[in-house]
């Protein structure tokens, strides 16, 4: 065996064990053994000691091995609902791509952004930006997924367009997602904690609205959003690379295509159906208006979720003839074996390790850390809250992680005789800043399934993005906030 290859298989296991002797020495022996669990499974991700899927494996055999739970609680959570939402999105796809809609929509997005790799990159990154401010950044990233894809392929048909490209639009589409997702209340889970938590435990005071909400954060949003792209554009160096094509090539392939057929139609239209379903789900409120979504329908309105969507949409493609294939139905079970198993070994790891966090008492350790935070400045108060909240997030769910920190944090602010609203909505913030690890956000895991990205271009980009935007939102927690929400 090699031996660089040797020495990145030992990091995982004496990660552990430091770790480990670490969390012992104050008494946290077992929350100890999860956190070295999570520290192994981070160190042969980053370094790639074996593939990603099969490091995936390791919390189902570590987790249960340490105590910490059992095989069953684990194996649950790799079949997350989150993975039907995953395979629901692919089988669309794939759909898309049977019927070559995934190439009409290709080409209509690139003869409108033109044909430089920075400006297919802005036009990649704004749409789903604008998207997932309003819809689940998952299904953001899954309804863009396969367009984008599409545009990479279509790119290399022509010239020897460097894969490097590829993966700059793969973490542009899942970055830009998560970032667009910070903009709205409704634009992530998150959001919406905070929102429901804040309103319940001051009723009587200045309340956290639609716009108050996007006055703060949209600014913040769109600045990372410019420096994200940035550093993408820099990390692949995008200015290298060049497309050799006239302004009007892409135009003229959309021309050639055609009117869509009877199936093109119908795939298309099943998935606006899709993207309707999504975006009308829940109940969202701008201003003073609050729309009802289609699930009130329902007794049991948050049993039906964006997954149950998804399964059921792809679900109608096994029964629509198909007119290019008479006698069959759109969409075959042949056309669905392609599924990647490894990405969604990849979704089930993090789901498991973020179950770990909390039997553990890890993630509780952790939010707890935050108590040691009794500065006099506020300013430094903010600062920490985002690292710490930033920090797990990465490995833990972003939803767990915010909702173990809100009733901390409205003990700190009592503690230190500061606005809840002034540690809460940064907090909330830094919790969608999950950009370093293909594990730490369903959007990048989509993504990293696409085999066009490697997992040092993540944690190198994703460490820079994460820096900048907890310096956004600390920067304008601690100047606007309180001119914004009254406090």
């Amino acid at each position: 065996m090699h031996v660089t290859r040797l020495l990145k298989i030992v990091s995982g296991p004496f990660l552990f064990v430091v770790t480990y002797f670490l969390f012992a020495q104050f008494n946290h022996a077992h929350e100890g053994r999860m956190a070295g669990i999570a520290a192994w499974v981070a160190a042969w991700w980053l370094t790639e000691a074996v593939e990603l899927p099969v490091t995936s494996l390791l919390p189902f055999v570590l987790i249960p091995a340490m105590g910490i739970t059992d095989s069953k609680t684990i194996a649950m959570q790799y079949m997350d609902q989150v993975i039907f939402l995953f395979m629901g999105g692919f089988m669309l796809g794939y759909a898309l791509e049977k019927t070559n809609l995934h190439s009409r929509l290709a080409l209509l997005i690139l003869s409108k952004v033109g044909v430089s790799p920075q400006r297919i990159l802005a036009g990649i990154m704004m749409a789903a930006f604008f998207i997932s401010m309003w819809m689940s950044n998952t299904a953001t990233v899954m309804m863009l997924f396969a367009a984008v894809t599409a545009i990479i392929i279509k790119l290399s048909e022509n010239q020897s367009t460097p894969t490097k490209f590829g993966g700059a639009l793969m973490i542009g589409l899942a970055y830009a997602a998560s970032i667009g997702g910070m903009s709205t209340l409704v634009g992530t889970p998150t959001n919406m904690i905070f929102y429901s938590f804040y309103n319940s435990n001051f009723s009587g005071q200045q309340q956290i609205v639609f716009s108050n909400w996007f006055m703060l954060a949209f600014p913040i949003a769109i600045l990372l959003l410019i420096i994200t792209y940035w550093l993408i554009c820099k990390h692949f160096s995008l200015q290298d690379i060049k497309i050799e094509l006239a302004h009007s090539y892409f135009k003229e392939e959309y021309k050639k295509l055609g009117a869509p057929g009877r199936d093109e139609k119908i795939v298309g239209t099943l998935f606006a159906i899709t993207a309707c379903l999504w975006f009308t789900r829940s109940d969202f409120i701008i201003g003073n208006f609050q729309f009802k979504g289609w699930n009130n329908l329902f007794v049991h309105k948050d049993f039906i979720q964006d997954s149950t969507i998804a399964i059921f949409m792809a679900m109608l493609l096994f029964f629509i003839p198909s007119k290019n294939n008479a006698g069959k139905p759109i969409l075959l079970w042949d056309d669905c074996k392609k599924l990647p198993l490894g990405i969604m070994l990849l979704f089930g790891s993090g789901f498991a390790i973020a179950k770990g966090f909390e039997l553990s008492g890890l993630s509780q350790l952790l939010a707890n850390s935050l108590t040691v935070l009794n500065a006099e400045n506020t300013f430094l108060i903010i600062a920490g809250i985002c690292v710490i909240i930033t920090f797990i997030s990465e490995f833990a769910s972003n939803v767990a992680s915010i909702q173990l920190a809100l009733p901390i944090l409205l003990s700190l602010s009592i503690s230190l005789q500061l606005p809840a609203i002034a540690l809460m909505i940064p907090a909330t913030l830094a919790a969608s800043l999950g950009f370093m690890l293909p594990v730490a956000t369903a959007p990048n895991s989509i993504v990293y399934g696409s085999g066009m990205i490697q997992v040092k271009d993540m944690y190198r980009i994703g460490l820079w993005v994460n820096i900048v935007g907890i310096m956004l939102i600390v920067l304008f927690s601690y100047f606007f906030s309180s001119a914004i929400f009254k406090f």
